[in-house]
């Protein structure tokens, strides 16, 4: 089908000339606005840029010469900041502001091209892989941008492009229903051929009356492959840099960002972390998205640069821009990620380190301990949780035990029933839930392992075993006492973090205090610790438990290792002591000058305002972000006006209570030095997703990787069906893999 210039009295089309490109609108909103206004069709105004780019060209005569070049016979190529100027009906548009506001955007971009990293020498030993990726994301940003579909297509051709469109769709439809490619053995054991999924939907697919399909393969023999895995592969991956693509156009948009990596997953055999980027859209509403798997294998300064490389390069994303950063890993990866945090701030320092939002501050601090016991005692937890969950039955007798227990305390035994079926080891008050609790839960475990009625299996009363066997261990009951005892002082500052806008500001301001508490805590720990070791060892005996060293001591003091004397000491000098001393560093570390100074901005929120009385809003806290704001010569005067605009306003005005609220104002334009720190201190990883529908990525990539073997996780697969609901341009997507793979058409 031929292409026809947009432009007025342009008559020009691709089949008639052969030196002419025919390039698409950018879907760029503001370079899309300016190539209509310059184009002057008053019938364009009404279209959406994705419109425009989908059904509309402007030949290459509209352009001036130095943005249009010939990289061969079949290709015409425009730079990204070209700006159409040569039209018959003006010269309005060729004025000198028009011209400097294009030469600016060009420069913008050629210093956005020309920013490298100096990692040469770790990267040499790269995967081909991850290059190839790297080179996908480049050809689908020509593809969008610059690319001229081939003057003509033969009819073999045309065909050959709509068999791959179908492929595309059957991968597509694969990675939304989350049905894993390798779903048969290619040959049984007798010889029987089994198809795979991908064949299998193939058939379907020809089946249902796809002609383009049937021809291809109705002389192929029916126990034989039609796709290689080979190409399934290499065409899934461009599926994957298709729709990452999508998403990271509209992050490179909003311009600030945050990355956030999450606690590390089995895929496929190999560790990975699921990264995430925090952005606010166009519609100004705060977005957490999922964007891959990341290997986390490499040591912690290759894994810092392998990230700081897979951001800028393989995402095209501007690390001058990040403005937060956050990891939840367990104890094992806390100090390598704590690493690769300290890398990206010492290069870029605005990159503040916070806390995550999704998860409870003291489960982060103590999976951080680098205390064998707690270590211990933490995948124990998440074992238990595990356990009870895999069924109702089990959470059903847990229930029941419970509720001997409390039959007393029905109030109490309530309290204690709903957070434990929940997701109790995500809370803040996890441990101190646990204590309450591990009387009653060894009595559940002991009962099903001991059931003789035939209602639990053999694997499930094992299980129970083990977990009963481990419980009752006097390592675990000091880990956990010390645990609730030393991170009682963050309970009620973790909760404020994850509250409302004025009980941050309010957790930012009270961390003084806390850091005191816990010194004072150290300073005395032999007392606390008599304490401590007291309320374990009464635990203890209450559940008949021995109170003894942990057993990897046992060799070196055989003859006492009974004593309480000697276990007294010795878990103040390696459980105690350590906990503490960890607790306040993490704290340090995390809740750092510049995070303390974001998280003080938040009174610039109207309901912050108006709980100080509209008093202080404290304009010095603003300067970390001096250089982002657009006016920051009128700070001061536009936090004047917006302090009077709230503290003069109507009675039936309702002050915003989030910065998703405040963001959604309608004059909020009228402040840009304030949106623009707002949409700043939104992103930051500590701050609470308002709305569970803007985070979706968190969510959906927990339903993906609960209902997905390990062996059958893929990083294509997880991002096609995490964002599900995301642009599948299918066209864009044949045409990436014909240029990544040219081999599979003659053009």
């Amino acid at each position: 089908m031929p292409n026809f210039c947009a432009a007025p009295n342009c008559r020009r089309k691709s089949t008639q000339l052969e030196h002419i490109g025919f390039f698409r609108f950018p879907r760029d909103p503001e370079r899309c606005r300016r190539w209509v206004e310059n184009c002057g069709r008053k019938d364009l105004w009404e279209k959406t840029p994705d419109q425009l780019n989908k059904y509309y060209r402007l030949c290459s005569t509209h352009f001036e010469a130095p943005y249009v070049s010939n990289r061969s016979a079949y290709r015409i190529i425009l730079r990204d900041d070209a700006i159409p100027t040569i039209f018959e009906h003006t010269a309005q548009f060729n004025d000198p502001q028009n011209r400097h506001q294009t030469k600016e955007l060009s420069e913008e971009l050629e210093h956005l091209k020309l920013k490298k990293i100096d990692v040469s020498d770790s990267l040499k030993g790269k995967e081909k892989k991850e290059c190839n990726e790297i080179n996908i994301q480049s050809i689908i940003k020509e593809e969008e941008f610059y690319d001229v579909e081939p003057v003509l297509l033969s009819q073999e051709e045309k065909e050959e492009k709509e068999y791959l469109r179908s492929l595309f769709e059957i991968l597509t439809v694969m990675g939304k229903q989350n049905i894993p490619l390798e779903g048969h053995e290619a040959e049984t054991p007798d010889g029987i051929f089994t198809p795979g999924n991908f064949q299998a939907l193939l058939d379907l697919q020809i089946n249902a009356g796809d002609e383009v399909l049937r021809k291809r393969f109705e002389m192929t023999a029916v126990n034989m492959d039609y796709c290689s895995k080979v190409e399934q592969k290499q065409m899934l991956q461009v599926c994957e840099s298709c729709i990452r693509e999508e998403i990271l156009r509209e992050i490179r948009d909003s311009r600030f960002f945050s990355v956030v990596a999450g606690e590390e997953i089995d895929v496929a055999g190999e560790e990975h972390l699921p990264l995430f980027i925090r952005f606010v859209d166009k519609s100004n509403d705060l977005k957490e998205e999922f964007i891959e798997f990341f290997p986390c294998r490499a040591d912690a300064e290759t894994l810092a640069v392998q990230l700081h490389m897979t951001i800028t390069e393989k995402w095209g994303l501007n690390m001058e821009y990040c403005r937060g950063q956050a990891y939840v890993s367990s104890s094992r990866m806390a100090a390598k990620m704590k690493t690769v945090a300290a890398r990206l701030l010492e290069k870029h320092p605005q990159a503040t380190l916070t806390s995550c939002c999704s998860c409870a501050l003291n489960i982060f601090l103590a999976k951080s301990v680098p205390v064998s016991g707690v270590t211990f005692l933490l995948e124990i937890m998440e074992q238990i949780s595990m356990f009870f969950n895999q069924s109702p039955q089990l959470q059903a007798e847990m229930d029941k035990i419970l509720s001997l227990y409390f039959q007393n305390h029905e109030e109490e035994g309530r309290e204690r029933k709903t957070p434990f079926c929940c997701q109790w080891i995500e809370r803040h008050d996890a441990f101190e839930i646990m204590v309450d609790l591990l009387e009653a839960l060894v009595t559940c475990l002991d009962g099903i392992t001991n059931s003789i009625s035939g209602l639990w299996s053999n694997p499930v009363k094992t299980q129970a075993n083990v977990l009963s066997t481990v419980l009752t261990e006097f390592e675990s009951v000091i880990s956990l006492v010390v645990l609730k005892n030393a991170l009682s002082f963050t309970v009620d500052f973790g909760k404020n973090l994850q509250g409302k806008m004025w009980d941050v500001f309010f957790a930012a301001n009270n961390l003084k205090a806390i850091l005191t508490s816990l010194n004072e805590v150290l300073e005395n720990i032999e007392i606390y610790h008599d304490f401590w070791f007291e309320e374990a060892t009464n635990l203890a005996v209450e559940m008949g438990i021995l109170v003894k060293l942990p057993r990897r001591c046992w060799r070196n003091q055989p003859d006492v290792m009974n004593t309480n004397l000697l276990a007294k000491g010795y878990y103040k000098e390696e459980l105690s002591i350590p906990v503490v001393k960890h607790i306040i560093q993490e704290l340090k570390d995390i809740f750092s000058e510049n995070h303390l100074k974001a998280l003080k901005c938040l009174s610039f929120v109207p309901s912050v305002m108006g709980q100080v009385k509209f008093n202080t809003c404290e304009e010095s806290n603003a300067d970390l972000y001096t250089n982002d704001l657009p006016n920051p010569d009128m700070l001061s005067a536009e936090l004047n006006c917006w302090r009077i605009k709230w503290k003069l306003r109507g009675k039936d005005v309702k002050l915003p209570s989030t910065i998703c609220d405040t963001l959604h104002l309608p004059d909020i334009q009228f402040f840009p030095n304030m949106y623009t720190l707002l949409k700043i201190l939104c992103i930051l990883p500590v701050i609470k997703v308002e709305s569970d529908k803007f985070e979706t990525g968190r969510s959906r990539l927990r339903a993906y990787l609960k209902d997905t073997p390990k062996e059958h996780r893929s990083n294509s697969l997880a991002l096609l069906n995490v964002n599900y609901d995301a642009n599948h341009d299918l066209d864009l997507m044949v045409n990436t893999y014909l240029k990544m793979f040219p081999e599979k058409i003659q053009l």
